[in-house]
């Protein structure tokens, strides 16, 4: 496994992380620590989830298997906050999810989504207080545009508070959106990027195609919400040009969309999403080649 620093934090991360997504929601707790242990073993050291991931299932899961193994401070423990981000809502969901966690400290902390509804002073004072507190070490966002972000960063300097010191967009073959100023802004600026979805909530496997319906139990059918995004006429076209490179190189979908992924620039850690453990080893095995 490789390391690399998470930006300006103190923090050395795996390049591949463990996203908790499906554990609670698409997978049961066996096979979610299975999967856990399998990834700590394979070297990940980045383990990111969230309040929402299986209406805080996965935060549990992750809470009583760090107990059980006594790996919290071998990792770096990332989650996340959802919805309407007033001050009470930020810190009341950091305190459940130190609670769920079975932890006193979140390593980085970040906001899930752009808040239209608060304005962002009031969220990233309560961010400040969770960092000044102790309950949180570090601060990012997931999802935010390079204005958002700079906006923060901008606002943190003028108050005197903690700035957001990552980042965390999708980035796969179909969605490149953060290389036209997202990625460029990062590297200027020293922010950590933490890239999710790299087989594009495994549109670029191949198993999805253009007027079928998804295979029963898959992403796509659990979580239809991912839909508009991959299943487009450009989700389709990057899945053509993907189909014949499998015929021309013999891999498969997951190895070739995940092999670019991992050999993008400015990319700090790819996280990974699994519901077995042959899924961490097909990332982990495209690290070497």
């Amino acid at each position: 496994m490789q390391y690399r620093k998470l930006g300006n934090t103190p923090f050395d991360v795996s390049v591949l992380g463990m996203g908790c997504v499906t554990f609670g929601r698409e997978i049961d707790e066996a096979a979610s620590v299975e999967i856990l242990n399998h990834a700590l073993d394979q070297g990940m050291t980045l383990f990111d989830t969230a309040e929402s991931y299986g209406g805080g299932a996965s935060e549990e899961l992750v809470g009583s298997w760090m107990e059980s193994r006594g790996c919290r401070d071998e990792i770096v423990l990332a989650s996340k906050v959802s919805g309407i981000l007033t001050r009470n809502r930020i810190i009341s969901s950091a305190e459940e999810s130190l609670r769920r966690l079975k932890t006193d400290r979140i390593d980085l902390f970040q906001l899930h989504v752009w808040d239209d509804e608060t304005p962002l002073t009031e969220m990233l004072a309560a961010l400040d207080a969770l960092v000044r507190d102790g309950k949180v070490l570090e601060i990012g966002c997931s999802n935010y545009t390079k204005d958002q972000l700079e906006t923060a960063r901008k606002l943190s300097d003028e108050g005197g508070l903690t700035k957001m010191k990552t980042v965390q967009p999708p980035y796969n073959l179909v969605q490149r959106e953060i290389e036209i100023d997202l990625l460029p802004y990062c590297q200027e600026e020293g922010i950590g990027v933490i890239s999710y979805s790299p087989l594009a909530a495994g549109f670029l496997t191949g198993k999805y195609r253009p007027g079928k319906s998804p295979p029963k139990g898959s992403r796509f059918d659990v979580i239809p919400g991912h839909q508009p995004i991959y299943f487009t006429n450009h989700g389709y076209d990057v899945l053509e040009q993907l189909d014949h490179r499998v015929m021309e190189t013999g891999h498969t979908h997951a190895e070739l969309a995940m092999q670019w992924t991992l050999q993008q620039s400015g990319i700090t850690s790819v996280l990974v999403g699994a519901r077995t453990t042959d899924h961490v080893d097909l990332a982990v095995n495209l690290l070497s080649k």
